[in-house]
C-alpha cells in the first residue's frame, strides 16, 4: 500500500499523543542531561565518542560568539567617551583593536550634538562581526572538518550521491549539519532551511531534477558505490523541547509538538508524490525524517520502511542510546545500537512499517546515530549537559540564501526567500523572534540581505544585486514604523558559490569593483 492510500485509511481514526521527555512546566534547572544518568564516581566518556574533534568544534564556537558577545561591551566603553574632544580618534582605535573593523565615521562626527545612534552601531556590528567569521571559515573550520565522521565518501557507501537537508529555520538548528549530525557540508551536501521545516516542493524537484541529470551525465563516477545506484536523499528536520515543549518548541508550529513532526512528514511524502507524478513509478528520492531535541542536541531518527516510507512514531532516539551503551566496550555499543535500529524496524501498532528499509539507509540511520552521540557528549561537556539558553537567542536575522560556512546554534535566524512576499512566513516569524530579543531591549532589528550566484553565468551577479535591492526594499516597507522609528536596519551582501567574493556588501565604498 502507497503512502497516499495508507494516509487515507488512517483519517477518522484517533491519533496516538506524542510523548515527550519531560511535561511542559518542567523547570529550566532539570537534571543537565538525561542521557547521563551514571552511578557515584563515573563519568560521562562513551567510547564512540571522538572527544578531540569535540575540542575542536567547541575552540570553534567559542572564537565565532566572541566577536559577537564582545559587541556591548566595547560600544558601552565607546559611549563613555563620546563628549572627548579626540572621541573620533579614540573610538575607531577601540573598535581596530576589539573587532578589527572601523565604526561609521558619520555616526560618531555629530555624536557630541545628537548623541551617538546605538542602535546603528550595533546593527553595524552584528554585521560586519557575520562577514569576519564567513571570510575566516576557511581558516578556522579547517581543524574539524576533515575530523567530521560523515564525509562525501561515507555517504557514496550509504548509496547517496546527493543529502538535500531543510531544517526549520530556527537559529537552534543553524548548526545541525556540522555539529548535531557530524556530516561534512559540500558540493553533495545542500542546506536549504524553512520555518517550520516546511520546504519549496516545486524547488525540490527542480533541485532533485538537476542533480539527477548530473548523475546521468557522470558526475558522480568518482564515489563508490553503496548497494546499487547513487541516489537523491531529501532528509528535514523538525524540532522540539524536552524540558519546555509547550514553549519553546517550534515557533512556526506554536510549539506543537506533534504539529511539527506531521508536517514534516506530509511534506516528505508530497515531494515523493509530486516526482512520481511527473516522472514516473520509481522516480522519487529516499526521504528521512530527524527530529531535533534543541535542549540537548539529541536526535530521534525516523526509520523508512521497505517501501520508503517514514512514520511519525517508529524512531530511535539518540539521547536513549548514549544513556543505554555507556560503560559498554566500543564493539559492544554498536551492536546494541544495531539492535535498538533493528528492533524500531519490527515495532507494531502506529509505527508499524512495511518491509525493512534499503541496507545503505539502514547504515546511515546507524552512522548518523553514532555520530550524534559525540554531540550529545559535547552539550554535556561543554554545555553543562543542557543549554543554558533553550530558547532563541539570535544575534541577527539573514534573509534571502544562506550565509556560506557560518552554521553555528543560535546565531542567526534564516528567512530562505526569492521574494519577501513568498517567504513572508519565514520572515514574519523572525520577526517574531527579535522583538523578544532586541526590540524589547530598545536595540533594533539587524537584518542581513544575502543572495548567492553563479559567476560562471553572464549578469548572475547584477541579477542578484537587483533581486537584494528590491528584497530590502520591500522588508523595509512591510516594517515600515520599525524602520522610521530606527528600529530595523537592513544590510545587503552577496557571495559567489564555489570560489570567489564570500558576504561582499553591495553598500561598501572600499569593497572593491564598486560594490
Amino acid at each position: 500500500m502507497n503512502t497516499l492510500k495508507r494516509r487515507a485509511a488512517m483519517q477518522g481514526r484517533g491519533r496516538p499523543v506524542m510523548a515527550t521527555s519531560a511535561p511542559a512546566d518542567a523547570p529550566v534547572d532539570v537534571a543537565p542531561n538525561p542521557a547521563c544518568v551514571i552511578g557515584p564516581g563515573q563519568e560521562c566518556r562513551h567510547p564512540l565518542v571522538d572527544a578531540v574533534t569535540n575540542q575542536r568544534l567547541f575552540d570553534y564556537e567559542r572564537d565565532v560568539r566572541a566577536r559577537f558577545t564582545g559587541v556591548v561591551d566595547m560600544l558601552r566603553g565607546i559611549s563613555a567617551l563620546q563628549h572627548e574632544p579626540d572621541f573620533v580618534e579614540r573610538a575607531q582605535r577601540i573598535a581596530m583593536q576589539r573587532m578589527e573593523w572601523p565604526l561609521p565615521e558619520e555616526l560618531l562626527r555629530n555624536a557630541w550634538v545628537r548623541g551617538l545612534d546605538m542602535r546603528a552601531l550595533h546593527a553595524h556590528c552584528q554585521f560586519h562581526a557575520a562577514r569576519r567569521c564567513v571570510r575566516l571559515a576557511e581558516a578556522e573550520q579547517a581543524p574539524w572538518r576533515a575530523g567530521l565522521a560523515l564525509q562525501v565518501r561515507e555517504l557514496a557507501e550509504c548509496g547517496f550521491h546527493t543529502v538535500d537537508i531543510s531544517p526549520c529555520a530556527d537559529g537552534r538548528l543553524q548548526g545541525v549539519v556540522p555539529y548535531v549530525m557530524r556530516m561534512a557540508q559540500d558540493g553533495h551536501v545542500l542546506v536549504k532551511a524553512y520555518a517550520g521545516a516546511m520546504f519549496d516542493v516545486e524547488a525540490d524537484m527542480a533541485d532533485w531534477a538537476r542533480r539527477e541529470l548530473e548523475r546521468l551525465n557522470g558526475a558522480f563516477d568518482h564515489l563508490p558505490r553503496g548497494d546499487g545506484a547513487l541516489r537523491y536523499l531529501k532528509v528535514a528536520v523538525y524540532h522540539f523541547s524536552s524540558a519546555h515543549s509547550a514553549e519553546q518548541g517550534c515557533a512556526f508550529h506554536a510549539s506543537n509538538d506533534r504539529q511539527a513532526v506531521e508536517s514534516a512528514a506530509a511534506r516528505l511524502d508530497e515531494l515523493r508524490v509530486a516526482v512520481e507524478r511527473t516522472y514516473g513509478v520509481g522516480a522519487a528520492p529516499e526521504v528521512l525524517l530527524i527530529g531535533l531535541d534543541t535542549d540537548l542536541d539529541a536526535l530521534r531518527i525516523h526509520l523508512p520502511d521497505g517501501d520508503g516510507d517514514v512514520n511519525p512514531y517508529r524512531y530511535v532516539d539518540t539521547a536513549e542510546l548514549y544513556r543505554e551503551s555507556l560503560g559498554m566496550t566500543a564493539a559492544q555499543a554498536r551492536e546494541h545500537i544495531a539492535a535498538r535500529v533493528d528492533e524500531a524496524q519490527r515495532m507494531q501498532g502506529w509505527g508499524q512499517g512495511y518491509g525493512s528499509m534499503r541496507d545503505g539507509m539502514r547504515r546511515l540511520a546507524l552512522a548518523l546515530a553514532e555520530a550524534n552521540l559525540s554531540q550529545i557528549e559535547y552539550v554535556i561537556r561543554h554545555h553543562a549537559g543542557r543549554y543554558a539558553v533553550i530558547g532563541h537567542d539570535e544575534e541577527f536575522i539573514c534573509a534571502g540564501d544562506p550565509l556560506p560556512d557560518l552554521q553555528l546554534r543560535n546565531l542567526f535566524y534564516l528567512a530562505h526567500l526569492d521574494t519577501v512576499e513568498e517567504g513572508v512566513a519565514d520572515l514574519d516569524v523572525g520577526m517574531r523572534i527579535f522583538r523578544g530579543l532586541n526590540l524589547r531591549q530598545g536595540l533594533a532589528v539587524p537584518i542581513l540581505v544575502h543572495f548567492c550566484y553563479d559567476a560562471r553565468v553572464p549578469s548572475a551577479r547584477e541579477r542578484a544585486a537587483a533581486r537584494a535591492r528590491r528584497v530590502r526594499d520591500a522588508i523595509v516597507e512591510r516594517y515600515a514604523p520599525l524602520a522610521a522609528d530606527g528600529m530595523l536596519h537592513c544590510r545587503m551582501a552577496l557571495s559567489a558559490h564555489g570560489d570567489g567574493e564570500r558576504c561582499e556588501f553591495l553598500d561598501d565604498p572600499d569593497s572593491g569593483s564598486g560594490h
